[in-house]
């Protein structure tokens, strides 16, 4: 099989074939994805690298009941999402976004420090950054499943478990704070 031009569904056949190959295509296909998803969504790296290998060994053990019926890609964001809502249930955040704006506040440099006329490219990645982590847990997700991994509002209501309505609405609200906190 030439792996690198085969469909991630021909693949996931191919490896609960017995094919281990198949899965290494696979992993490295979509490791990358969805290690920027889960450390965009959940903040902490440490958290992202654990359901990182948590999400793999749901794939792993879930691959005889992979139906093509959805991308393998909104498959396994799907499953990253879902460990990442088991997570922020267990444990809630222990600082609210005016704490947290604070601390931030502290260490950013002085704005009379800051250029006036345009932002450095390191700053204005810190910004969005900061943009993106102010968002209310379901609107960053959306968020960053639509820019991070290009998904449309179709996918992401499937990775998330909404309607399309209720994804095009967090979708919405997310890339109009965005504007607002990139704007000031």
């Amino acid at each position: 099989m030439d792996a690198p031009s085969t469909d991630d569904a021909t693949l996931m056949q191919a490896w609960t074939a017995g094919d281990a190959g198949a899965f290494g295509t696979l992993y490295a296909r979509h490791k990358g994805a969805l290690y920027r998803f889960l450390l965009r969504t959940m903040k902490d790296r440490a958290l992202a690298d654990e359901l990182f290998q948590e999400t793999w060994s749901r794939v792993i053990a879930a691959r005889a009941r992979y139906r093509p019926e959805a991308k393998f890609s909104t498959w396994l964001l799907q499953i990253a999402h879902n460990l990442a809502i088991d997570s922020f249930r267990r444990s809630r955040p222990q600082a609210d976004a005016e704490e947290t704006e604070a601390v931030l506040a502290m260490q950013a440099a002085p704005e009379r420090e800051q250029p006036e006329h345009a932002l450095s490219d390191f700053e204005w990645r810190r910004r969005m950054q900061r943009a993106i982590e102010s968002l209310p847990d379901e609107q960053r997700t959306a968020f960053v499943l639509r820019m991070e991994n290009e998904l449309s509002v179709e996918d992401i209501a499937a990775v998330t478990g909404v309607g399309r309505e209720t994804a095009k609405s967090r979708l919405r609200y997310a890339m109009a704070r965005i504007r607002d906190r990139m704007a000031d």
